[in-house]
């Protein structure tokens, strides 16, 4: 599977590129899933349905499934975060994923940058990045997009992941 990220402080527009390239690249033919990482606890289950009263009774997973989706919901229970990679091997191939965050990790991204935020340019040390996408110009030895012009910027991730 090819992987590429979008980065970018909060606020700077990272998911909405990623809905935009999502349906773009989709739309495209080919296959894409996504990967989010979270900064807060979050929960995707709800108190009082059987799902989570399995979990609160103390299973480590619970699969959910019905005729639409499924959810394999998995409980840490004091364990470390799962790396990136593990958490990549669990994912049904695809053509590509798109992940959001992970500034940390080794492989391309593309930078969400917004103006207003009033934050640094993460790229500006970490080569990691190869590209910027921007609602204002941006001086820099990487391209840099229209954080609105989302062909632009799926024609270049297809390229740079070899799609």
């Amino acid at each position: 599977m090819k992987i590429f990220g979008v980065t970018g402080w909060k606020n700077a527009g990272k998911t909405g590129l990623m809905e935009r390239l999502v349906s773009e690249i989709t739309s495209r033919g080919l296959r894409v899933s996504t990967l989010k990482h979270a900064h807060h606890s979050f929960d995707v289950d709800h108190p009082g349905r059987d799902s989570y009263r399995h979990r609160e009774a103390g299973a480590s997973q619970v699969l959910l499934v019905s005729e639409h989706r499924w959810a394999l919901m998995s409980e840490q229970r004091g364990a470390p975060e799962p790396a990136l990679e593990e958490l990549l091997q669990k994912l049904s191939p695809v053509d590509l994923v798109l992940i959001e965050g992970y500034k940390r990790e080794p492989h391309p991204k593309i930078e969400a940058f917004r103006a207003v935020a009033n934050n640094p340019l993460i790229a500006e040390g970490d080569k990691t990045i190869v590209a910027i996408a921007s609602d204002c110009p941006i001086d820099i030895d990487r391209p840099v997009f229209d954080l609105d012009d989302t062909i632009q910027i799926a024609n270049f991730i297809l390229n740079e992941v070899g799609l």
